[in-house]
Parts: structure tokens; sequence; C-alpha cells
């Protein structure tokens, strides 16, 4: 029956794709120029709010109206109404498009647009460093490599680096209600705004001119019951800029998300073990008592120091036999294990069922002002002011009682434990407890009668997750960001514009539910925590234990620039224009060490810190030369104060051999500094990636008998800033043709390709590394051929030896990586993009566009000349979002709008992923990265067929939106996202936090049909 349903849904999903695409293609509410490009800087449109207005209305003509209502494409160019509006290609997202797919943040919005690829982030990633934020990755070359603006302006960037060094804008702390339309310009380098734009510009123009009172309600939750969410937004406007010479508006928005579990998601989202799916289990709970679960478990072992719960024996357990603290405090019933070196009963559990989400909570509210003057007939000017708080809460699961070295710390603490144990003893003071005279028994210690004189043999080395105290974060930022900017006509052709902005953002993290080790040290030695029966403990012992840890940090960015343009004559096409321009920019980010004491297991180390101002001036000359041939040429030159200094060309040019048809080309260098996490030794980075050692491997084989050496875990890489770190350049071609053979279709199709060389990044052969270590047999052996890897690489911390083979080589813990410029990356592919506006019969229109990007290559050449190909992977795997690279995706939109009804039906599309990661690999002998199903990330069974489920399918769901409007008052609306409940497809080898899913890519699957209603008035 499941199945039955399934492909049905999957008919359904089919079907309407199949109907988008033979619907008329329609890529933006724009003409054939507006679909490709841009131009004038938003600092323009910002001073200009008469232009603007008649630049977006709610809902433009059709293309055959003529100009009258079109959008004026603005972004990447110095010159507004010149033919350099449509030489680089941009896609635009209309208000009415958005209001169509009934999309309300700026994170749906931007991350729809195909071109977004590898590393871009979104809500639904609750893990790591960017977890509740969201991003963008134009071209798949990172969220450093793509300048997000607001009005043509910068924001600063989130104070927190995703992975530790690549900054970025949060989308989700932009208001979004006032936004008027979305420029994204897929080009590189520009000129107006800045050479770090590698992949591209997405800049989000807000409304310039209200008058006024309008606002909106929504509300809806999942089929599922959870996830609700609600949205208000109120703007009200006075003064007529046309009649009076100035407009001042307010708005305000409120949004709000709610939790959604893995558990309400079922299987495969809720577990690790897909067995029922021809696969292995994960995590392997049924093969080892010592799986930590928040029920202890305990083994007899021998104790050198009795006051050091670090001082455990290394060598086997006694018997190997384990067992329950409480065996009746088993919820979910019991699993046993009889292996040779391994015996007893433990509690079964499903972790990621139990305490794993998809969805944070979160909570975001803005508002914001502004004022345009005209200050004559030519000069006008205008200040904004905005505020916005975002906040996410996350649970997370559970912390558990680390078996290895804790990370960093004294050398007490970072003595040659294997775990921690419960001695026989306990006392008050926690201290000398062997001679204490108020000592006791150990109530934990199940050992401690039968060796209470023999106190050295009877410890007991303990397994155990802490249920009992919640764990996860508490995030907010705080966002104030103001503008001001005055532009005019100084006469003889002569235009000029100023503006300014200043933003700030005030990060907070709270993180609960880590372990301080001397907390848990103290309640081992004292006895405070009842490990027997959790649920007794008080909130005092839990907060020993796990004691809040709130860590502030924040970032700013000030700007300054203006520019001065000049029509110098008339030529055969045209006018010829000629302009310039300068900005002066000062940065900071202070991103606190959360675990700076190293007081916490597990808690990141990672920080960054500094300062920089950025000096710029930037030309740009644009020549109509004849009515078929228009040639664009800019340039910008950036100096950072830390002495990195830079010019960046560009060449663009457009040939029209008839009104029909377009060509266009362009030639751009780039240009991006290192971020202060990159480049300086005052920063530091410290993540976690996923290991599964190769079953056959020698390292396997050499310990018999202990399941935990065969199961994934995780691998601590850490990195400080590199001071003689290079800047990334970059080179960028795009080629294309536009096409408009009826007034109401066109289309664009382009190919870009980006070489971006001297490519910063984060232990690129980490791969290697790991597997050198591994292909050793002693942990000194390991060591050095993980060094001879490349300079920078060394070992950090290496585990205990395993209890039970104590002579064979340790895990691999914690290894150092140093940033470095690798070779260079390779970005290639194709974009289309198409429009239509058709009246199909007296006010009945149909409305239609098509958006889709096919991925050619995204390819990685290491300092070694390795080449790691990701396209159409999981790779880059290394990444926070993991989310690999597909190689198609695509939406399209079909509205049609019948009168004061209208129906609007959006299909998405992500092509099928291979789950094989070329940075997750060792090269072969000759250098080469096997990318077959042999290196498959999925858990195959042992022995079985390594093409099973190797790819992860592809993922179509549709998305529907019906409104009427009642009248000039009133517009009511019911939204459904995935129409036909499509479901994630099974991503096994995605990473474990993330249970067998792309959040990246598949994550209207993981929510689910999706409901929502809502309101829209003016008056």
């Amino acid at each position: 029956m499941n199945s039955a349903i399934s492909t049905l849904r999957y008919g359904i999903s089919t079907a309407a794709l199949l109907t988008a695409i033979a619907a008329p293609a329609y890529a933006q509410d724009t003409t054939p120029a507006q679909v490709a490009d841009t131009a004038a800087p938003v600092a323009d449109q910002a001073a200009a709010p008469e232009a603007q207005d008649q630049q977006a209305p709610a809902e433009p003509a059709s293309p055959a109206a003529g100009g009258q209502g079109a959008t004026i494409v603005v972004t990447g160019t110095l010159f507004r109404d010149s033919n350099a509006s449509s030489i680089s290609p941009v896609t635009v997202l209309s208000s009415a498009t958005l209001q169509r797919a009934n999309i309300t943040t700026a994170q749906d919005a931007i991350r729809s647009v195909s071109a977004d690829s590898a590393g871009s982030i979104s809500t639904g990633f609750r893990n790591g460093f960017s977890a509740g934020g969201a991003a963008v990755s134009l071209r798949g070359l990172g969220v450093s490599s793509t300048v997000v603006l607001i009005d043509g302006l910068r924001s600063a960037n989130f104070p927190l680096n995703d992975d530790g060094h690549n900054a970025y804008v949060d989308l989700n702390s932009i208001p979004f209600s006032i936004v008027d339309r979305i420029e994204v310009l897929k080009d590189g380098a520009s000129s107006t705004y800045g050479a770090d734009a590698i992949g591209g510009v997405v800049n989000l123009i807000s409304k310039k001119n209200f008058k006024g009172l309008e606002g909106s309600v929504q509300g809806g939750t999942t089929g599922h019951g959870d996830g609700s969410h609600y949205r208000a937004t109120l703007t009200g406007g006075v003064g007529d800029y046309r009649e009076q010479g100035w407009n001042f508006y307010l708005n305000g928005e409120y949004t709000y998300d709610g939790y959604i579990t893995n558990h309400s998601r079922g299987y495969p989202f809720n577990t690790l073990d897909l067995r029922p799916s021809g696969l292995d289990d994960r995590n392997r709970n049924d093969d080892t008592i010592t799986a930590q679960n928040p029920q202890a478990v305990v083994t007899r072992v021998r104790q050198t120091d009795l006051n050091n719960p670090l001082s455990g024996q290394v060598g086997a357990p006694i018997n190997g036999q384990y067992q329950l603290l409480n065996p009746n405090s088993c919820p979910f019933g019991t699993y046993t294990v009889a292996t040779k070196d391994e015996q007893g009963t433990g509690c079964a559990h499903n972790i990621p069922d139990e305490y794993s989400i998809i969805q944070p909570k979160q909570q975001r509210y803005s508002a914001t002002g502004r004022l345009s003057v005209r200050l004559s007939d030519n000069w006008e000017a205008f200040a904004s002011g905005s505020y916005s708080h975002s906040e996410v809460s996350i649970m997370g699961t559970p912390s558990g009682i680390r078996q290895t070295q804790p990370f960093g710390g004294s050398a007490a603490l970072a003595s040659s434990s294997p775990g921690i144990v419960l001695p026989v003893y306990v006392c008050a003071s926690g201290v000398n407890c062997a001679t204490a005279a108020d000592r006791k028994l150990n109530p934990n210690n199940p050992y401690a009668a039968a060796y209470a004189n023999d106190p050295n043999n009877g410890a007991a080395r303990i397994y155990y997750l802490f249920g009992d105290i919640p764990a996860g974060s508490f995030r907010y930022v705080d966002v104030f960001r103001t503008t001001a900017g005055i532009s005019g006509d100084l006469g003889n052709g002569f235009k000029f514009r100023l503006n300014g902005v200043y933003a700030r953002d005030n990060f907070s993290v709270t993180q609960r539910g880590f372990i301080n080790i001397q907390g848990l040290l103290s309640a081992i030695n004292t006895g405070a925590y009842n490990f027997v029966n959790p649920e007794q403990n008080t909130a005092a012992v839990r907060n020993l234990i796990s004691p809040e840890r709130t860590t502030p940090s924040y970032s700013t960015v000030a700007t300054i620039g203006g520019s001065l343009i000049k029509s110098l004559m008339e030529l055969p096409g045209g006018t010829l224009n000629i302009g310039g321009g300068f900005q002066i920019r000062r940065e900071t980010l202070m991103n606190r060490n959360q675990n700076a004491d190293l007081s916490y297991y597990a808690l990141t180390t990672s920080s960054a810190q500094g300062h920089q101002t950025v000096t710029a001036g930037f030309f740009e000359i644009d020549a109509p030369f004849t009515r078929t041939i228009d040639l664009n040429v800019s340039g910008r030159y950036d100096h950072y104060s830390q002495g990195y200094s830079h010019f960046s060309p560009k060449v663009g040019a457009k040939f029209t051999p008839i009104e029909q048809v377009s060509f266009r080309a362009t030639y751009s260098q780039g240009f991006r500094a290192p971020t202060f996490a990159e480049y300086n030794p005052a920063s530091s980075y410290a993540g976690f990636s996923s290991y599964t050692p190769d079953p056959k491997s020698a390292f396997v084989l050499a310990h018999p008998g202990n399941a935990a050496y065969t199961t994934t875990y995780n691998i601590g890489s850490g990195a400080t800033g590199n001071p003689n770190i290079l800047p990334e350049v970059s080179r960028s071609i795009t080629l294309g043709t536009m096409l408009k053979p009826t007034r109401w279709f066109n289309m664009t199709v382009d190919y870009y390709n980006i070489k971006k060389s001297n490519l910063i990044v984060s232990g690129p052969l980490r791969a290697q590394a790991i597997e050198a270590y591994y292909g050793q047999t002693t942990s000194a052996a390991g060591c050095a051929a993980l060094a001879a890897v490349g300079p920078g690489y060394k070992c950090n911390i290496i585990d205990a030896p395993d209890p039970i083979n104590p002579n064979a080589l340790p895990r691999l813990l914690v290894f150092d990586v140093p940033y470095v410029n690798a070779n260079y990356q390779v970005s290639s592919g194709i974009d289309m993009q198409a429009t239509a506006n058709l009246r199909v019969a007296d006010n009945v229109r149909l409305i239609s566009r098509v958006d889709v990007t096919r991925v050619l290559r995204l390819d990685l050449v290491t300092p070694s000349g390795v080449v790691q190909k990701y396209a159409g992977t999981l790779g880059p795997y290394q990444l926070s979002s993991g989310g690999g690279t597909p190689r198609i995706r695509g939406n399209w939109q079909n509205a049609l709008e019948m009168g004061k009804f209208s129906l609007t039906a959006t299909t998405y599309y992500v092509g099928r992923i291979k789950q094989v990661a070329a940075d997750d690999i060792k090269p072969g002998a000759n250098g080469a990265i096997d990318l077959s199903c042999a290196n498959t990330k999925a858990p195959i069974v042992k022995g079985g067929d390594k093409s099973y489920q190797c790819y992860i399918r592809p993922f179509i769901y549709v998305d529907l939106n019906a409104a009427v409007k009642v009248n000039d008052q009133f517009r009511f609306f019911v939204n459904v996202q995935n129409l036909t409940d499509a479901r994630a497809p099974l991503a096994s080898g995605a990473y474990t936090s993330n249970p067998n899913y792309l959040s990246s890519w598949h994550y209207a699957g993981l929510v689910g049909r999706n409901f929502s209603a809502g309101a829209n008035f003016s008056f």
C-alpha cells in the first residue's frame, strides 16, 4: 500500500513537472534585457524614489504593453538606462513572482534561484557553526564568494563564520516584507560592488516610496500537525513624493516557526539503522554494549589513582563483562551482546528518534523606517534605519561521558585515560576519598562493596549519556543598520551619488548540555550525581556538571562611497557614458572562543577576530558603437589594510544582429582577501567530520572483538589563521544568447566558467592525512606519516590504547590542518531562463517562468595536483552542510490569473546525487580519485553490492497557491507547500547528525505537506 501511494505521489509530481515544462516558460516578470542583466548602482535607486516607483509596480504589465511598468534591472553597472543592463546574466525575482509562490523569507527566495549550489546553508542545518543561519553560495564557490547587498549597500557579516572561516551575511536577519524585488547577478567581480563577488551578487531592493497602510497576516501548520508558522506585517507611509517632494514609511514584521522532530517524520529520518532498506546499521548499537545511552553501563577495571576518575586501567575489562547500573530502567527494552570479548545486556535506544530535530524553533521581528526627500528638481536624498532580531532554539542530543581523552586541558586531565571510572569510595570533599574520615562506598559503583578492601581493582568504567540534562543551544542576533545618501544632476551631463551605511550584528549563543570536565569529576568523586536513577538528580547537581555557557560576539561594517557619471556624446547606438567612483569600508569582527578555558568536553574552540580598512576605486565605460554592438569596460582597484591589493578588470559585449536575437559575453577577474579567521593567527578553528574505518583494513583487523573500532566516529581537525596566506584571485567567462521571438515570450541561455586560483581551504589533504595515519601500526609511525602529507599537518590528540587490544594502533582523535592556498577550483555550467506572459482570453492570463542550472564542473585541484571532482556527488563533504553538488536544479512557476482569482503551481527539481565525495577518498597511486560506487558512503552490508543505493534519487515537489482579490483593499490566499507530500529521498551517506537526508536540497520533503492561509490588506 505504501509503495502504491509513493508511486502515485511521484506520478503526480512528475506530471506537474512535465506540465510546467510544456507551459510557456517564464524566467521573471521582465523583458529579455531584464531577464538577462542589470545596471546602475542601487545607490542611485536609493536616492531616486520617484524613478523607483515607476520601475517596479506590484504586477508589471505585459511586455506587450511596452516599457510602462516594466522592471528596470540595475545591479552590476553604473548606468541605469543603457544597454549595459543586459550584458551580464541576472535573475530577477519580482514581488509579484514571490507573492505568487507565497515566498515570505529572504532565505527561501534567494535559495530558490537555481544558481545556488554547493556550500549553501539552509535554516534546516541545525548543527555546527551556522545552525539557525542561512546563506547562499552562487556557483558552488562558497558563501565567502557571494556578496549580499541591501539596496546596493553591504551589511555586516554574521559574527559566527561557517566552518569557522567562511564569512557570510545571514539571510534570516534581513527584513523581507519591504523587499520590492531581488536581483541576482550571476557574473563574477562586480566593479561597482566588489571584486570579492567571485560567484556573483545578490541585491535585495526595498520599497522606496510608500503611502497609505498595508499589511498581511498568515498562519499554518504541516500535515503532521507540527512546525506551526505565523507571520504578520504592517507598513504605513505618509507624504506624496511626486506632489509634496517627500515620503516617510515605517514597517514592522514578525515571523515564527515551530519545532519539527525527527521522531514525527519516522523512518528513515529518525534512525541510523537502515537494515529495513537493505543497508547496514550506522550506529551498530546492537553489536556493542558500550554504545552510550541514557542508562549507564559499567565494567570493572583497575584505577591507578583513587582520586582521579581519569586514571582508569589501560587494558581489557575484567572478563569482558558489562552490566546496567539499573536493569529495570530501560523504557524501550533491552538487547544482549555475547561476543568473545564483550558480554552483557544493555538498554535499547534510538537516539535520533528520541532527541533530534529537523527544524529548530525560530522567531524573528524587525522594524524599518525610510525617509525620502526631493531637495530640488534635480537633487534627492534619503535616510533609512532598521532593527531586526532573530532567535533560534535548537534541541540537541545528550552529551556523553567521553571514552577518549579530553579535548585539550591541563596535563592532569590529558592523562592516558581510556575513559572515566567511578571509584569505590566517595567523600564530601572529593579529595583523598580513599583515606578520608567521611568516606563512604560509592552508591553508583556496583563493585564497591566487594572491593572495599581493594579499591584499586574495584573501579567501574562507565558508558553513559546525560539524558536528564537538556542539550541544545539558544542563539540570537540583533542587527542594527542605518543608511543615508544623496544624488543629483550637476549639469553638463554630470550626475553624482554619495551614500553610506553602518551596520552592526550583535550575536549571542547559549550552549546547554555540554559537560564541564571539572564539574563532572567533582560530581563523581563526591557521589553527588545519581547515575542509577538520574531522574532524582537536583537542578543544582545538573548545573554543576553542565552549567550553561553564554558567549557574545559581534561584527560591524561602515562604508562610504560615491560615484560620478558623465554622458559624453551620442554614438550611433546610443549615449557614450563614462563613470567612476570610490568606496571606503571598515570591518570588524569579534567572534569569541566558546571554550577558551578548555573546560568543556566537545564544545567548539573556534574563534575569529580582526579589523580591516578597505579602500577602492572603480570606473566604467559603456560604448554602444552601433545599434547592434555595445561594449562595456570596467575595473576596480582594492587595497586592504593588511597589505593586499589587486586590480580587477571586466569587459562585456553585446551583439544584436536582429531585434529578436542578441548575443553577449563577459570576461572578468576577481579578488577575495582572506577572512579574519583565515589570516589572523589569533583566530582558531576546530571542527569534526565523520570517519568510517575500512572493515578490511589492517587497523580494524588489529582490533578484533572491539566493535568500537569498526564503526563511524568523529575526527577533529583544527587550524589557526595563516598570516602568509594569499588572497584568492579569479577569472570568469560568460557566453550567452537572449531570444525574444514574440512580444510575450523571451528566453536566455548562458554558459559560465569560473576559475578561482589560490583557493583558500582548510586541510585539503585531510582524507589523505587520515589514511596515512591509519596505514601504520604505531601512533608514532602514524603521526610521522600524517605530517609527511604536507606542511602544517600534525597529530594533536591520539586516543588511549584499545582496552581489549592495548598494543594495536590507537584511533586518531584530533589533528592539525593548515589554511593553505590550493591550486585552483573550476566551476562551469549552463543556465537557462525563460518567461512568458500570455493573454489566453478576456480577463484570463497565463504567466509562466522557468529557471534551470546544469553544473558541468565543480573541480578542486589540491596543492599536490590531485583533482577532486564534486559535480553530481556528495562532495565537497567537508563543508558544514555536507549537502553535495546536484548537477541539475531548477524551478518552474505557472500562474493562471482569471479576473480576481489566481492559481499558481511552482515545481522544484533537484537531480540525483552520487553518494561519493572526492574530498573524503584517498587518491590512488596515480593521483586519481576513484569516484565509482566502490567508494560509496552508503552503509553497505558486509559483502553487499556497492552499487546498491549508491545514488540519491531525484527529488520533485510542487507548491500550490490560490488567491482571490475581494476588492482593492483585501486579498485572501491559501497555500499548500509540497502538495503531493513528496518524501525526501534516502541519503544514507549524509552526515549522521542529519540522519539520512540532505537539508540543503530536500528540506521540503522532510517538512512534508505544509498548509497556510492568510490575507493581505491595503488602505
